[in-house]
């Protein structure tokens, strides 16, 4: 992941709106009636904080209609940037439990 292209995601509209709301599981259309975002650019952003690491799939919900659909949560709970000579380092505090989930999955298919 390059320092430049994590700020410039989290520089456009709405990203850092959809990051600080996804602290739980939300679909793409419970993100753009919470925020008050286009359904169009919803999609967009969340594509771009997937593509950058900030955003995650975490799994497959009901809607309220039946099907079922994407939700998205933030997989950081903290973001450092700093300007170091010539370079941009930005290190990143995942959340706990995504990290223990990894550990738990994995736990769980060596014990099958």
């Amino acid at each position: 992941m390059e320092s430049v292209e994590v700020l410039r995601v989290l520089g456009n509209k709405y990203n850092a709106q959809i990051l600080r709301a996804t602290h739980e599981p939300k679909s793409v259309q419970e993100l753009s009636d919470e925020l008050e975002i286009p359904i169009a650019t919803s999609y967009r952003r969340i594509e771009e904080l997937t593509d950058v690491e900030l955003l995650e799939l975490a799994g497959r919900e009901f809607s309220d209609e039946g099907r079922r659909t994407k939700v998205y949560r933030r997989n950081v709970d903290r973001l450092n940037v700093a300007f170091e000579d010539e370079q941009i380092e930005i290190t990143m505090e995942e959340r706990p439990e995504v990290r223990d989930s990894l550990v738990n999955v994995w736990s769980q298919l060596r014990n099958e």
